[in-house]
C-alpha cells in the first residue's frame, strides 16, 4: 500500500502530454479478439487497467510483446478458452467488454462480475438484453456471467436508457451477427467512435458510430491492424481542471479540443482563460472562480467522469454553484473526504450544493474511486499545508504517471509507502 502526499500552493506550470484514452483502450483491446493475426495498438496509456486486460488475455492464451510504454502487439489467435476468471474480472469494471467479443467470436462467453469504482449500482442488464435480442441466451450463476449465442442474428435494439457499456458491448457482439443490427438511442462518447474505427480498420462495417443510430452489417472475415487510440478527453479534462485550481499557465498537447467542448464551456464560464489549437490547448488562471451550475449528461454533454473534478474546482469559486448528477446514482460518496480539506457541500441525492471557499487546508483523505481521487490531488494541489492521499490504486486505473507529470509543472508531489503497523490499525 502506498500513498500520495502533496504540498499544496504552488501554481502549476508548463506543459504535459495526454495519455491515449483509458475508456478507448479497455474495449479496443478484448476487441483484438476478432481479428485474425497480431494488431499493433499505439497511444496506449499506461495505466493499471490497461495492464489488467493484458494479464486477462494472456490467461486465455494470448500473446502480447511490449514495444514500449505505450505501444504492444497483440495475436490472440491461440485463445481457446472464452474465460475471464473471478481474480482478474474483479479488478476493472470494463472487463464485461469481454464478454461481446468472445460471444462474437466463440458463440459462448463466460465472464466473472467486474469489479472497478464503486460508486453506485450499474446494473448490466441492457447488455444482457441485447445479447439475448442477437438470438443468445444468458445467465449468472456462482458469480460468473455466461452467455451462449452459436447463431447469432442481426436485429433492432433500442436502449430505454443511454448506456455507454451496453452500446460497446451489443457493437462488439454483433460484428459477426448475419445480417443487420441496428442499435438506437446508442451512445456516443467519443471512445465508441474510436472502438467503431479500429473494428472497421480490422473488417467490420460498422456505420452511425457518433450518433444516436449505430448500423453494423456483420461479417464473417477479419484481418489485423495497426491502430493509434484517440487521446483521453477526461485526463485532459482533469490536469486543465488542476491548472485552473491552482491559478497556473500549463500547455495541454496531443488532446483533440472537440471533444472537450463541454469542459471547456464551463471552465471559460468560470473564468479560466483557455486557447485551444489543433491538438493542444493552453489554461491559464489569473483571477478568482466564478460560481456555475453543471449537469452531466451522456454525450455531448458534461462527461459524469468530470464531475467529482469540477465539484473540486467549485470548491474554490465565489458564490454558490449547484452540481447535478444525471448518470450515476451515489456518485458522491467523494464529498465527505473534500469536507476534511474544509469544503463546504452538501448532498442531497444526485444534487450537490458547493458553496466556494478560497481556504482548503491540507487532511489525511482516502480516495473512494478513480475520479474522486483525482478530485482529491485537485484539492490537495490548491490547499494550504500537506495531504496525505490514501487507496491510490484507484487513480492510478486512469491516469498514468500522474506524479512525475505534476512534478514536471512544478507540484510537490510524492508517493510513500504506508508502514505495516499503520495498515494494521486500517485494517482493524
Amino acid at each position: 500500500m502506498e500513498k500520495f502526499v502533496i504540498d499544496g500552493g504552488i501554481s502549476l506550470k508548463g506543459e504535459i502530454d495526454i495519455n491515449g484514452a483509458k475508456n478507448a483502450a479497455v474495449a479496443i483491446i478484448p476487441a483484438t479478439l476478432l481479428a485474425t493475426g497480431p494488431c499493433i495498438l499505439n497511444n496506449l496509456p499506461n495505466i493499471s487497467d490497461v495492464s489488467i486486460s493484458f494479464s486477462i488475455l494472456r490467461k486465455m492464451g494470448a500473446n502480447i510483446r511490449l514495444i514500449n510504454k505505450h505501444s504492444a502487439e497483440i495475436d490472440t489467435t491461440n485463445v481457446v478458452d472464452p474465460t475471464v476468471p473471478y481474480e482478474l474480472a474483479k479488478r476493472m469494471r470494463a472487463s464485461y467488454y469481454f464478454l461481446g467479443a468472445l460471444l462474437a467470436r466463440f458463440g459462448r462467453a463466460n465472464v466473472a462480475m467486474p469489479g472497478g469504482c464503486n460508486f453506485g449500482v450499474r446494473p448490466i442488464n441492457l447488455h444482457l438484453k441485447g445479447f439475448n435480442s442477437l438470438g443468445a441466451e444468458y445467465k449468472i450463476d456462482g458469480g460468473m456471467i455466461r452467455v451462449v449465442g452459436r447463431e447469432l442474428k442481426g436485429t433492432q435494439i433500442y436502449f430505454d436508457v443511454v448506456s455507454v457499456g451496453a452500446t460497446i458491448n451489443i457493437l462488439l457482439a454483433a460484428t459477426k451477427a448475419k445480417g443487420m443490427t441496428i442499435i438506437e438511442n446508442a451512445a456516443r462518447e467519443p471512445h465508441i467512435v474510436d472502438l467503431a474505427n479500429f473494428l472497421n480498420s480490422i473488417g467490420a462495417n460498422i456505420m452511425g458510430a457518433g450518433t444516436n443510430v449505430i448500423k453494423i452489417k456483420g461479417t464473417e472475415h477479419f484481418g489485423c491492424s495497426n491502430y493509434s487510440i484517440i487521446p483521453d478527453q477526461i485526463e485532459a479534462g482533469t490536469y486543465m481542471a488542476m491548472a485552473a485550481a491552482t491559478h497556473g499557465d500549463v500547455l495541454i498537447k496531443n488532446i483533440i479540443p472537440k471533444h472537450l467542448e463541454s469542459i471547456i464551456n464551463k471552465l471559460r464560464a468560470m473564468g479560466v482563460d483557455i486557447d485551444d489549437y489543433d491538438d493542444n490547448i493552453r489554461v491559464r488562471c489569473n483571477s478568482s472562480l466564478k460560481k456555475v451550475n453543471v449537469t452531466t449528461q451522456p454525450h455531448p454533454g458534461f462527461p459524469t467522469d468530470m464531475q467529482p473534478q469540477i465539484t473540486a474546482l467549485l470548491t474554490l469559486a465565489e458564490g454558490t454553484s449547484i452540481v447535478t448528477e444525471g448518470i450515476w446514482d451515489s456518485r458522491f460518496k467523494y464529498v465527505d473526504e473534500l469536507r476534511r480539506m474544509g469544503a463546504n457541500i452538501s448532498v442531497d441525492g444526485k444534487v450537490a450544493v458547493v458553496e466556494g471557499t478560497n481556504f482548503l487546508t491540507g487532511a489525511p483523505i482516502t480516495a473512494t474511486d478513480l475520479r474522486a481521487g483525482a478530485a482529491m490531488i485537485i484539492c490537495a494541489l490548491a490547499a494550504k499545508g500537506t495531504t496525505e492521499i490514501e487507496n491510490i490504486q484507484f487513480i492510478e486505473r486512469g491516469y498514468g504517471d500522474i506524479v512525475n507529470k505534476l512534478k514536471s509543472l512544478g507540484a510537490k508531489i510524492k508517493r510513500v509507502g504506508i508502514p505495516d503497523n499503520i495498515k494494521l490499525q486500517t485494517a482493524l
